[in-house]
């Protein structure tokens, strides 16, 4: 029996010793990963502390986008058929070689395309109900001309097939803020919604137009070319106010040949105003005309660019007026936002032309202070007259654009 007793004590010896290594054990591996782990979100918490401030914005920041703006594409037979070639297609690139290194220097670049590019089965054609190669199109495009407003009294020249032809073109070109004329409701809400973006800055564009020269939308479908209402700008543009920096708004309005602002212009742009719209661009009185800051500075105002190109009447209608502003966007360290369109500069162009046999021929843009008498005799004297023109209500312009 003692033997026995004996024997049983020293096999528990052994035991509790093999418990205790194990406890030991089990101890120290839990221990090495309570430290390895608390160490790893105390890592990772002083890096979540180290990116978000890499994050905050320890100054004031100014983000911009330099516009340039000029007039309507008015293009008579002349001009289309000095850009036809021997083997029938056209080229109108030539006539703007003197403004693409100019247009192209900018963010966004403007034109009014006044007449329809309806498609070459419906002909080609002059005043009254015009039609335009859409090798017009592509000339602008190339120039750098990223932004087009196509609601005009001349958008129903060539009727609802014309329109949808112009309207297959500019889709075509994904790159190109084109508004005015559209194939359906669905399309129009989407345009007129839609955001683009630049260095930053986000804006929205809205073409309009108040005049038709009587040719009307087929019922149910007016969709075809944006014609104005107070309370269709107002719906439009609340749509797309809070999701942008900048709205600009395309408007046709004045009178034509007249050099003075109308009534209804003033009435127009004041409700624009209202509504949200920071720049408003007119067209279609075919003459220059003034600009202007209104409602307490909100909102700039060009109120006719006259025409950029086209075989149009005389000296007052081949001059036309080419405009700079900034957008820009300033975001303070306390993640206010201040924008504002600023810097407005102005330049004079001129659609010089070669008269051969009683046709012109030979179109080319150029900007004023490059003309000879050759080309515009007395220029300096016409430049001086359209220059208190457009500083009617703004004396303060500046003239000169920066592109060089």
């Amino acid at each position: 029996m003692e033997h026995t007793k004996k024997r049983t004590k020293l096999k528990k010896g052994p035991l509790i010793v093999l418990l205790l290594f194990l406890v030991v054990c089990c101890l120290g591996v839990g221990g090495y990963f309570l430290f390895v782990k608390t160490n790893f979100f105390q890592t990772e918490k002083k890096e979540t502390k180290v990116s978000r401030k890499i994050e905050v914005q320890k100054e004031d920041v100014d983000y911009e986008a330099k516009v340039f703006m000029v007039g309507d594409a008015l293009i008579h037979s002349s001009i289309y058929l000095d850009a036809k070639q021997n083997d029938g297609s056209y080229d109108f690139k030539p006539m703007l070689e003197y403004i693409k290194p100019i247009a192209s220097h900018y963010d966004i670049a403007y034109y009014n395309q006044e007449t329809i590019l309806g498609g070459a089965d419906l002909g080609y054609s002059n005043y009254p109900r015009f039609n335009t190669p859409d090798a017009c199109g592509d000339a602008f495009i190339d120039a750098g001309f990223n932004m087009v407003s196509l609601a005009t009294n001349h958008t129903m020249d060539k009727g609802e097939t014309g329109v949808l032809h112009s309207v297959e073109y500019w889709k075509g070109h994904p790159d190109v803020a084109a508004s005015g004329q559209w194939a359906s409701y669905e399309e129009r809400a989407e345009s007129v919604a839609k955001v683009y973006e630049v260095n930053h800055i986000k804006y929205a564009f809205i073409s309009y137009t108040i005049w038709t020269n009587g040719l009307e939308t087929p019922y149910g479908k007016d969709y075809l070319n944006s014609v104005y209402s107070p309370e269709k700008a107002e719906a439009d543009i609340a749509s797309v106010r809070d999701k942008v920096d900048f709205v600009i708004v395309a408007m046709h309005w004045g009178t034509e040949y007249a050099w003075n602002v109308d009534w209804k212009q003033d009435e127009i742009a004041n409700h624009l105003s209202n509504l949200g719209v920071d720049l408003i661009i007119g067209a279609h009185p075919h003459v220059v005309q003034t600009v202007e800051y209104i409602n307490g500075g909100k909102t700039f105002v060009v109120y006719s660019l006259g025409n950029f190109i086209s075989d149009q009447l005389d000296v007052d209608n081949y001059t036309g007026l080419a405009m700079e502003v900034t957008l820009r966007k300033h975001v303070g360290v306390d993640g206010t936002k201040t924008n504002t369109v600023v810097d407005p500069k102005a330049e004079l162009i001129y659609t010089t032309v070669t008269q051969r046999r009683g046709w012109s021929s030979d179109f080319r843009v150029k900007m004023y202070p490059t003309l000879t008498d050759s080309e515009l005799r007395n220029h300096d004297s016409y430049y001086e007259k359209y220059k208190a023109i457009v500083n009617k209500r703004y004396p303060d312009l500046t003239w000169g654009l920066t592109w060089e």
